[in-house]
């Protein structure tokens, strides 16, 4: 098990320096000259100084991700290997008598073990953004979320692993099933509540200020059949200088919403475009679509999982010390196993948000009318998050739930050439 977890540094160094040469040396990120002098190509719309820093910055984003990905893989691992968990779990059975306490207190080792250890990582994330002008937020600030981040997620984290591992113990062969019926009504419940609950935790949300602008977006909400009342603003100037704005939650708790960045740094043409965008979501259901595409995927995931979990443990349980699968010190694996599949589908997810953020776009542009508004919104918005315009493929694949920014100013231009050629 010392050469297991020796050989996974060994392995997790060697991929982080592969991921590292392909990002800086390897891979080709110009603009194909087909797109030069476009409205796509950068150096039309950014200067020098603009376009060296969203490639640097891009750049070193791109590297961070894929050695920070793994890297939770190697603790995790790291953990089982060295019977840190096993530890962790006869602490925890040591502490209290009651099975729910004992796993929130495992899970709180685990998180905290994890957490810091990540830390470095996330800290330098932070002083990167502040160092390229994206983040404005002060240190304070941003420890204050991390703090809230770190407490949120083991609650929630904590009521799912209770849960499971209680399925896990009463139903050794269809925990998976059970786990996968109960996640419905749970993922549900969280998309409906988190627009009200959870993220005012972190920025306030109003009605949009602005009520020219709010009653063109919704005489545009109206014209698309979107019944909505308010479009929500939030203070986002406080922490960054980048632009934003989703469409979140569901039923009676579905907002649209607008960062102020966006607000202050668009004019209102664009602003409605984006806007356009946001109901382009709706109108086509994609909240709803990848609401259901997530269900199957997990029913999938869940069943993997179980297959894997009984497979490594019948084999190796000795030697990470887990007897069987319902002992707490296999929580780490559950961990690595759904991590690692959730990494291994992220490019069939992406590739789907990418058709659906088209879908979004085509829509966007046909209810506003405005090509050279929606050209100018992606220019801007390129610019104030030091967007990498051509981004390498596996970048792509991986890291991008948008079409690139060529793709999609590219797909406008056209569409504003075609329109022109039909008057």
């Amino acid at each position: 098990m010392k050469k297991a977890v020796w050989g996974s540094i060994i392995v997790y160094v060697l991929f982080s320096l592969v991921m590292c040469l392909y990002i800086y040396q390897w891979a080709d990120t110009t603009i194909p000259d087909v797109y030069k002098g476009t409205s796509a190509d950068p150096a039309t719309f950014m200067n020098d100084q603009e376009l060296l820093l969203s490639e640097d910055f891009s750049k070193i984003r791109n590297a961070l991700y894929f050695i920070t990905t793994p890297f939770e893989w190697l603790l995790l691992f790291i953990l089982l290997g060295v019977g840190l968990s096993k530890k962790f779990q006869n602490w925890s059975v040591g502490t209290v008598k009651f099975q729910s306490l004992q796993v929130l207190i495992y899970l709180f080792w685990l998180t905290l073990f994890t957490t810091i250890l990540s830390f470095p990582f996330k800290l330098y994330g932070y002083n990167l953004s502040k160092e390229y002008g994206i983040s404005v937020q002060p240190f304070q600030g941003w420890m204050k979320d991390y703090l809230l981040d770190f407490w949120i997620n083991f609650f929630i984290t904590g009521i799912i692993v209770i849960v499971l591992y209680s399925l896990i113990r009463r139903s050794p062969k269809r925990w998976w099933l059970y786990a996968w019926i109960l996640s419905v009504p749970f993922t549900l419940f969280l998309t409906f509540i988190q627009p009200v609950f959870i993220d005012p935790l972190y920025n306030d949300f109003y009605p949009l200020k602005d009520k020219e602008l709010e009653a063109q977006i919704l005489s545009l909400a109206d014209e698309a059949g979107i019944p909505a009342e308010h479009v929500y603003e939030v203070n986002m100037s406080e922490k960054t200088n980048s632009m934003n704005a989703y469409v979140t939650g569901i039923g009676g708790n579905s907002r649209i919403v607008l960062w102020d960045t966006t607000l202050n740094k668009l004019k209102d043409s664009e602003v409605l475009f984006i806007m356009a965008h946001e109901m382009g979501h709706y109108v086509k259901k994609h909240v709803f679509l990848s609401i259901i595409g997530s269900m199957f995927v997990t029913l999938a995931g869940l069943y993997l999982i179980y297959k894997l979990m009984n497979v490594i443990i019948r084999r190796w349980g000795d030697k990470f010390k887990i007897g069987e699968v319902q002992e707490m010190a296999s929580i780490p694996l559950f961990f690595l196993l759904l991590s690692v599949l959730s990494f291994l589908f992220t490019p069939i997810s992406n590739t789907v948000s990418r058709a659906h953020e088209l879908e979004a776009d085509s829509y966007a542009v046909e209810l506003t009318e405005d090509p050279t508004s929606a050209v100018g919104s992606f220019q801007e918005l390129a610019k104030s998050n030091l967007s990498q315009i051509n981004p390498p493929l596996i970048v792509k694949i991986f890291r991008y739930t948008h079409p690139t920014m060529l793709e999609r100013i590219h797909y406008l231009e056209n569409y504003e050439l075609k329109e022109i050629e039909k008057k």
